[in-house]
Order: structure tokens, then sequence, then C-alpha cells
């Protein structure tokens, strides 16, 4: 993102932006078994419907910026669980496409309400929503 796009993004939101975080916590708080060396990227196969809740109720709470579930999503790590390249690169898409997804539903449900806090206390600002990938283990593709 060049740095006006980014200043016009810290403009819309007031100059401060909310990132989400501790995806995989929030995962298994909602019973989800994260015990694999892929963690928050194994529901990518198991269950990618969890994550897009995830990522909503980041945006229902004031997250400006959601981050993919693709921390541990490697081709490596998933053709450890016998999973094809095509198949890897499909997956590391999938988890931009979820976000993407609960961005879409977050701006609906904003269209759809009247105020910027429904009765149930969760936050409907009509902000851009930036969706950031996330990278993990780098540096072992190059050691």
């Amino acid at each position: 993102m060049s740095s006006s796009l980014m200043k016009d993004f810290l403009r819309t939101t007031g100059g401060t932006v909310v990132i989400d975080g501790r995806l995989a916590m929030e995962l298994e708080r909602k019973g989800a078994d994260l015990n694999d060396p892929l963690w928050s990227a194994k529901c990518l196969l198991s269950s990618p419907p969890l994550i897009r809740e995830v990522h909503l109720d980041y945006l229902e709470n004031g997250a400006d910026i959601i981050i993919t579930a693709s921390y541990q999503a490697t081709i490596q790590g998933f053709k450890a669980k016998g999973i094809s390249d095509k198949e890897s690169e499909d997956l590391i898409r999938k988890s931009v496409e979820i976000a993407r997804e609960a961005r879409d539903v977050y701006h609906e449900r904003c269209a759809a309400c009247s105020s910027a806090i429904d009765v149930d206390g969760r936050i409907f600002n009509k902000c851009p929503i930036l969706i950031a990938g996330s990278v993990g283990e780098l540096w072992s593709l190059f050691g």
C-alpha cells in the first residue's frame, strides 16, 4: 500500500487503527482444535466458516484491519499433510477470500444498521476495512 493510501486510510479512521489479533486463541475459544503444526491454518481445511465468524467478531468489536488465517499456511506445511502444491496455493488464497467475505458481510451489516453501535453492542463503523496477509516462518524457506 502506498504511503498516500495509508495516510488517506488513517484520515478516515481519525488517525488511529485497530488491528485484530490472537486469531488462534479466538478459534480455540470457539471450539477449534489447533493442536497441529498448521495452527489456525488448520481451520482453512476443517472449518472456514469459523474463521469468518472470528473475523466478523473482530470487526464488530472495532477492528479496522483484519489479518488472514495464513500465518502457518505454507506449501511445505500443507505438503506434510499430503496436500498438493496447487491445493496449498488455493488454501492460502482461501485465507484472503474468507477475510474478504467477512468484510463484505460486515459492510452489509453496517449499511443495514442506522447507528454506529447496535443493541448488542456491536460496532458498525462505516470506514473502510483493510485485510492484512499473515506470513510466518519465512526464514525457514531460505535456511
